[in-house]
């Protein structure tokens, strides 16, 4: 059996005007979950010489990848046709039932039995690392990322007040765009080379282990050569390891006691900075390319032919009980308290 067309789907209302030269382009599109998935994977693969398709509309046969939210433009379900394999990117959205296959950005999150596979969030494009010319000096400390996914205490005036009295300076780069829309987006993300830490909490003092989330700002840190300060997240914890290539901080005040301690601890601070470099070389966009390889290569092109070998009947009894299953679990999403 001849593998099947491979396509990466953006709906018309997001496909950009201008596509970028390529996916290491400093692009600010690549700021939304939908391009960074969809259009930076499409491109990825394609400079690769990986046979596969970007298109705007729906194909009736072959492999389909799309992002979760571009389901949100098609007013009916989105379902696979016979010879259709849908693969849904999840990201942070719910899964979904008419999706054969789903690619979660989290280790945590990833269950392979249920066609549920762990692939990374693609590092910052065009990153620029920290300029070795700063040495050991701590002073600058970042955080890239949108105003909702930075706790409270960190944007409060009294958080840069306690940091100038140890002599650092807050330098957050926020922005504050719609998912989809990119063009009020701040590009400097991919800057670190004046930056000599950045900090990345969610909220403090909570159970919620973000299964939903990826690892991205740990593997941007390493790549740039800076300590990362981050809160307790289940993709840190999978993808690195506390006092070894990053530092897990779980309270404002533990926070504050740890940059001090990087202030004074050059031995820890180096270590960080050499065992990040290490760690980084899992996640270079060669390294998850070959990845996508394997997945749509030992994955999804047997999962193709699987869904096409089955009668109509038993493709239709699929998709509806896996339907069923969705409601089931939103019902009792609603009911139980969390």
């Amino acid at each position: 059996m001849a593998s099947p067309p491979i396509y990466f789907y953006l709906p018309q209302p997001y496909f950009p005007k201008r596509l970028p030269a390529s996916a290491a382009e400093n692009w600010p599109g690549f700021g939304l979950g939908l391009h960074a998935w969809t259009l930076q994977t499409y491109l990825r693969l394609k400079e690769e010489g990986f046979p596969c398709q970007l298109v705007d509309r729906l194909p009736s046969e072959g492999i389909v990848l799309l992002h979760h939210n571009a389901l949100r433009v098609h007013q009916k379900p989105v379902k696979p046709s016979p010879k259709l394999l849908l693969i849904c990117i999840k990201a942070e959205g719910d899964w979904y039932p008419y999706a054969q296959l789903h690619v979660v950005q989290n280790p945590a999150a990833a269950n392979p039995r249920n066609g549920w596979h762990y692939l990374p969030h693609w590092t910052q494009p065009g990153l620029i690392p920290r300029c070795q010319r700063r040495g050991d000096r701590l002073e600058t400390i970042a955080y890239f990322g949108h105003t909702a996914n930075l706790a409270p205490e960190l944007q409060s005036p009294s958080w840069e007040r306690q940091l100038a009295a140890l002599g650092l300076r807050w330098q957050p780069i926020i922005n504050h765009n719609r998912w989809d829309d990119f063009q009020q987006v701040d590009s400097r993300w991919h800057d670190y080379s004046q930056i000599d830490a950045i900090v990345a909490v969610r909220r403090f003092h909570t159970r919620e282990k973000w299964d939903d989330k990826p690892a991205t700002k740990l593997y941007n840190a390493w790549l740039a050569g800076v300590p990362a300060l981050l809160g307790v997240e289940s993709a840190y914890r999978s993808e690195g390891t506390d006092q070894v290539n990053y530092l897990e901080v779980t309270s404002l005040k533990h926070l504050l006691t740890t940059l001090q301690q990087l202030q004074t601890d050059l031995p820890l601070h180096h270590a960080l900075v050499k065992n990040g470099a290490w760690q980084a070389q899992s996640f270079l966009p060669a390294k998850i390319t070959q990845k996508w390889r394997e997945f749509l290569q030992e994955i999804a092109v047997p999962a193709f032919s699987d869904w096409v070998s089955l009668s109509n009947c038993r493709q239709r009894m699929i998709l509806e009980k896996n339907f069923l299953l969705f409601l089931g679990q939103k019902v009792k999403s609603k009911v139980l308290p969390r």
